[in-house]
């Protein structure tokens, strides 16, 4: 478990100030991205130190499970306040106007799994068991802030979630207690998170490797804490809850995209950093909110078994939620036709080059 934040203290003034600290909101164009999309009708599982209700998170809490001893069984305990601070990124509605913390995906709700420990000391099997109750209990997106040991169980329940259309977001892991991507990130199929800072380059804190798929802030990261308190974090912890966040953005703008679509369209239009196309530093580069949930990324396959009937192949209307009027599904999928090998690799060659910073923005459909 990552461990890199501290408690700020609680003062009225505290919930005034908070939204102006949370740099990254600015930084990826939230305020934008959530006048297309807030998350509503996504539940995202979070399987940390638990979370405890906070004036700017409560009304998004589910009630979850223990699977560690000493709790009241709902998930809503939280001695540690990373769990909290988990789940505030991804869905905190902070206290009206500019007032309190805010995450992501405001209107989403958080399934609280207690699994690790006060001392942030995880067990992969009781991960596996969190991600086993996330599955069973309908969760959409889980996002794991952790990383360790790559038990058999846990790499069943890994499978199974993907198995089960549940997109599974994962840190990368933090420098220097880690020195490769670690586990869970590393499965495949898994959206593995590396950390930026306020300028956009590589966080010191993020490991490196082939597996990063994309980053998101990481340095200095504000959310919520335990007894109403508000918590200031550095690590990949955060960037994955982030990108959680953002999972859940997409997904409830177009609920019939399968999670590994979710996860292309957080590639294919994230930025480009680094060397040109995808690299060891940024993946595919820093996710685009806005772009994910407005742009026509190309096709790599079929469009979702789960759309209603009579939908259609374009990607502008399979997988929208009725009354939607920006881009449909993508596949991401393996084409085993082969029309749909010839074209897939054609388009392949188009959504592997990532958009660098100063291109134009992805084409929008309208």
């Amino acid at each position: 478990m990552e461990r890199s934040s501290q408690n700020s203290s609680n003062n009225p003034s505290q919930a005034q100030r908070i939204r102006s600290d949370q740099w990254h909101l600015g930084y990826l164009k939230a305020p934008d991205a959530q006048l297309l999309s807030r998350g509503a009708g996504v539940t995202v599982a979070v399987p940390d130190t638990g979370v405890q209700p906070h004036p700017d998170l409560h009304r998004n809490l589910l009630v979850g499970t223990d699977i560690i001893a000493g709790g009241d069984g709902n998930g809503q305990q939280d001695q540690n306040s990373h769990g909290t601070g988990m789940a505030g990124l991804i869905a905190a509605h902070g206290q009206g106007a500019d007032l309190g913390a805010l995450g992501i995906a405001p209107d989403a709700h958080i399934l609280p799994i207690r699994d690790t420990p006060v001392d942030g000391r995880g067990d992969p099997e009781k991960l596996a068991a969190g991600i086993d109750f996330a599955v069973h209990n309908g969760a959409d997106i889980i996002s794991i802030s952790s990383v360790g040991g790559a038990g058999i169980p846990l790499q069943r329940s890994i499978k199974a979630a993907l198995a089960a259309n549940v997109i599974v977001v994962a840190s990368a892991g933090n420098v220097p207690q880690d020195s490769a991507v670690g586990y869970p990130a590393s499965e495949d199929g898994v959206i593995a998170v590396g950390g930026v800072d306020r300028d956009g380059n590589r966080a010191a804190v993020s490991v490196t490797g082939p597996e990063i798929d994309v980053v998101a802030p990481a340095v200095d990261i504000y959310s919520t804490s335990i007894d109403g308190k508000y918590r200031k974090g550095t690590g990949t912890s955060d960037a994955t809850a982030i990108v959680a966040g953002a999972a859940a953005l997409i997904r409830s703008k177009y609920p019939y995209l399968p999670a590994r679509e979710v996860a292309h369209r957080l590639t294919a239009t994230a930025v480009d950093k680094g060397p040109p196309g995808r690299d060891d530093e940024y993946g595919y580069g820093v996710i685009d909110l806005v772009a994910a949930l407005t742009a026509d990324v190309p096709p790599l396959g079929f469009e979702s078994v789960s759309a209603p009937a009579g939908a259609g192949p374009s990607t502008t209307a399979a997988g929208q939620r009725p009354g939607d009027d920006g881009s449909g599904a993508t596949a991401r999928g393996l084409a085993t036709l082969g029309v749909i090998v010839a074209t897939g690799v054609a388009w392949a060659v188009v959504a592997r080059r990532r958009r660098r910073s100063d291109d134009p923005p992805p084409r929008i459909s309208r």
